[in-house]
């Protein structure tokens, strides 16, 4: 199983764009073993799945979405409107998951539902934003930003939250909801639940 607990490690040449590429591969990863698993094993791989989920969303949306608004020839708002849109369906999709569990008799469908909706939004953010980032956003700026995502996601929410559904939100209490949500993490890890 992937490790999660320190998503995609990129290296001291790569940028952003490789950074979130790398998570988009083991995004899609862990939910063929959602699919593919059953009993603690699928929880387990579900758990991953929304840690990564959460933590990588919330960083999009605070570093990278306001960037790519600014680009040129890159849609701007509209653009950017349109991935968010996609975030938010996601994470309440995520959320109903997450409130029924794996066994849930709509999980199965809901699965891959959502499977579906998140990495035709990882192919827009590929095919649209990250292109723009590396054709207008100098090389070096694109490796600290690697940083500045990593930092986002280590104070990131874990878990889908109603009051953290943007990237002011996310500011203004994803911190505190972080703390709560990674000590949660740490205790259902070391249950074995």
């Amino acid at each position: 199983m992937p490790d999660t607990d320190t998503p995609a490690t990129p290296g001291p040449d790569e940028d952003v764009v490789d950074l979130l590429l790398a998570q988009h591969a083991q995004i899609e990863e862990l939910f063929l073993l959602v699919i593919g698993r059953t009993g603690q094993d699928r929880r387990d791989a579900f758990d991953d799945l929304v840690r990564l989920l959460a933590v990588h969303e919330t960083a999009e949306e605070e570093i990278i979405h306001p960037l790519a608004r600014d680009l040129p020839g890159g849609g701007g708002d509209p653009m950017v409107e349109d991935r968010l849109d996609e975030e938010r369906r996601a994470n309440e999709t995520l959320k109903t998951l997450v409130e029924g569990g794996v066994d849930a008799d709509s999980f199965d469908t809901a699965i891959i539902l959502l499977r579906d909706a998140v990495l035709t939004h990882a192919r827009y953010e590929e095919r649209y934003e990250f292109p723009l980032l590396r054709q207008h956003v100098p090389a070096a700026r694109l490796r600290s930003l690697a940083a500045a995502v990593r930092a986002a996601q280590n104070t990131a929410p874990t878990r889908p939250h109603p009051i953290a559904r943007s990237a002011k939100a996310n500011l203004a209490v994803g911190p505190a909801l972080a703390v709560i949500d990674r000590v949660r993490d740490r205790v259902r890890k070391s249950s074995g639940s």
